[in-house]
């Protein structure tokens, strides 16, 4: 699934629900998805936390089949920047 995809499906996931930071799903080559005040987006830029992982990874993190916290124990999802928003987007999923 193209990240395009992935963007708005998660727009439609948030259901009017706002995200009190930046994110930034970096998927390597694929691309990355941004989670922000502002929506969703698919252009890169700076953000206050980000989780580099895989195009698959990310779809089963979003759909549920990928719990985040083993994720990260398994090395599946690697974190940097500010620990604290990567928690909100835990919870936010939840």
């Amino acid at each position: 699934m193209p990240l395009s995809k992935i963007a708005e499906d998660i727009q439609v996931g948030l259901d009017g629900r706002r995200f009190d930071g930046s994110l930034k799903f970096d998927c390597g080559d694929d691309g990355v998805v941004i989670l922000a005040d502002s929506g969703v987006s698919t252009v890169d830029r700076e953000t206050d936390c980000a989780l580099r992982l895989s195009t698959e990874n990310l779809q089963r993190l979003l759909v549920g089949k990928l719990n985040p916290m083993t994720a990260v124990m398994m090395g599946k999802i690697k974190i940097s920047g500010d620990m604290p928003t990567a928690l909100r987007l835990a919870k936010l999923l939840s």
